[in-house]
Parts: C-alpha cells; structure tokens; sequence
C-alpha cells in the first residue's frame, strides 16, 4: 500500500501560488532542515543555508516529480546547499593559500596587492574567477549571470588560476 505524503498538497497548491500553503510547508519542515544545516553547515551559518535551501527549493518547486517524498526532496535541496557552502570555503581557502607566500620571510601579500593580483587578469577572466571563486556562485550561476555557456566559464576560471599562481611564484622569486 502506497502512504499518502502529507506535504504533497501543501507542495502543490504553493506551485499554484498559495502563499499559505508554502508558509505551511516551510513550517512543517523547517525544523529538519535547520538540524540537517546546523550538521552539514558551518559554525555561524545556519541561518543562511537554511534561507538558501527554501529560496532553491521555491525556484524548483513546479519540477519537483515525485519520485520522493516532499520531505526527502526537500533535505536533499539542503544537503546540495549546505554541499555547495563546504565546497565554496574550501575554494576560499585554497586561493588564500595559493596567493600566500610560503616562504617564512616574504611579506603576506595583503588586500591591495591581491586586488592589484585580480586586477591584472583580463575582464572576462576576472569576472569569472571572482563570481565562482571569491563570491562562490557555481559555475552554472555565473554562466548565467555571465550569459556565457559553463565551458567558458570553466576555461576562463582556469587560466585566471594559472595567471594568479604565475604572479605568486614571480613575487616569491623576488
């Protein structure tokens, strides 16, 4: 016998626009998204992964198909979330290592000379290496918001990553 999921009319009368509904949905299921957040997030930021789950899960409500319920659809979208935040500040800390000098002597390169670092790459390249490295937007996001396609967005955040650690290995030569 096949259960019926409670939140699947809820689901669907707030595809139709029913604002009631989809308060009634968040409310239902914000505790387990907030526990999931608070276990897959990072200290502190809770709050913005849980706001980010149900922003994503309102742009994708009208191709939820069913195949799970409400609730496991909806983890899965925070999962993703909370997924995307580990991978971002891992990205974060990586380029803050890669523009770091190792050496023990050399001068920590401080904001302005990374601004000037970043400054130097050519405009396509900057804008996608600062939308998916330093602002965190996928590369899909910044496809979009670039209106280029994600293979682009790709090639360019490459070369602008080879052009950044040529310019960290050419100050540490000094």
């Amino acid at each position: 016998m096949t259960r019926v999921d409670p939140l699947r009319k809820l689901l669907d009368a707030a595809v139709e626009g029913n604002d009631r509904a989809l308060s009634e949905l968040v409310r239902l299921t914000q505790a387990d998204v907030w526990k999931l957040c608070t276990a897959l997030g990072s200290r502190g930021e809770t709050e913005d992964l849980v706001q980010e789950t149900y922003l994503r899960a309102l742009r994708s409500l009208h191709s939820f198909r069913g195949d799970s319920s409400v609730r496991t659809w909806l983890l899965s979208v925070s999962r993703n979330v909370c997924a995307d935040h580990v991978r971002r500040r891992e990205r974060q800390r990586r380029l803050i290592e890669r523009v770091t000098p190792l050496a023990a002597d050399a001068v920590t390169p401080g904001p302005v000379f990374i601004d000037e670092m970043i400054d130097g790459l050519s405009r396509d390249r900057r804008d996608a290496f600062v939308l998916t490295q330093m602002i965190g937007l996928s590369y899909e996001e910044a496809a979009q918001a670039l209106g280029v396609p994600i293979g682009t967005v790709r090639s360019r955040v490459a070369r602008a990553r080879i052009e950044l650690a040529a310019v960290v290995r050419q100050s540490e030569a000094n």
